[in-house]
């Protein structure tokens, strides 16, 4: 487009593009202020991540240090608990384990009311020696 058209004056070759240049030069210079308080923005918020990311990596590492310290803690006894456990996993793969639940139930089903019944004799028994004690002990007091 060319801004002289209409005033009578003649077309200069390469004119109009250089208007035309210097327009969206100014339009960017005008936006230049705007586009620099983006930036500083930009710049602010990226420092602030920065800052975060920081104290991130340095609660990081004090904990990496924390485990650190607890795994040379734990490391020795864990160790020691090794042929502990290996015995234990043998015996455990023992086929004779399998049978221990049905032993412990055969034992509870067959020995359990057995003993409730003893106790029941028991109580009876000490009942009857506690009546038998108190019946005697008046007589006693008469000799």
């Amino acid at each position: 487009m060319d801004p002289f058209r209409g005033l009578g004056l003649p077309r200069i070759p390469g004119l109009s593009e250089l208007v035309d240049v210097l327009q969206k030069q100014t339009e960017a210079l005008a936006q230049l202020p705007r586009t620099i308080a983006d930036l500083n923005a930009a710049v602010r918020e990226l420092i602030s991540a920065t800052r975060v990311a920081t104290e991130t990596i340095a609660s990081a590492q004090r904990t990496a240090e924390r485990l650190e310290g607890l795994v040379e803690e734990l490391e020795e006894p864990v160790r020691a608990l090794r042929p502990g456990l290996e015995r234990v996993g043998r015996v455990l793969d023992d086929p004779a384990i399998e049978t221990v639940p049905n032993t412990l139930r055969t034992v509870a089903d067959d020995l359990l009311p057995l003993v409730h019944g003893l106790r029941q004799a028991t109580d009876r028994v000490g009942s009857v020696t506690g009546f038998l004690r108190r019946r005697v002990r008046p007589e006693d007091d008469d000799l």
